[in-house]
């Protein structure tokens, strides 16, 4: 299997959470598949979700809770 037909349904993936992730008010500015796997042998890359800052962070925790607990954020 080439790394391009790994990568794209990560890429696909990646995408999808972040417009989740969009759609609950949360932005991760670096969410990407990550390049290292994305050209192993590995059979799928791994997400970057990266770094963020203390709001976003808040933020981020607050809608999982929301969702653990079955509500809305």
């Amino acid at each position: 299997m080439t790394s391009s037909k790994r990568v794209r349904p990560t890429e696909e993936i990646v995408e999808e959470l972040r417009a989740a992730l969009v759609g609950v008010g949360v932005v991760l500015p670096s969410l990407r598949v990550d390049p290292v796997t994305g050209v192993s042998d590995e059979p799928f890359a791994l997400v970057a979700l990266g770094r963020c800052n203390v709001g976003t962070a808040q933020k981020l925790t607050a809608v999982l809770r929301g969702a653990a607990a079955g509500g809305d954020a």
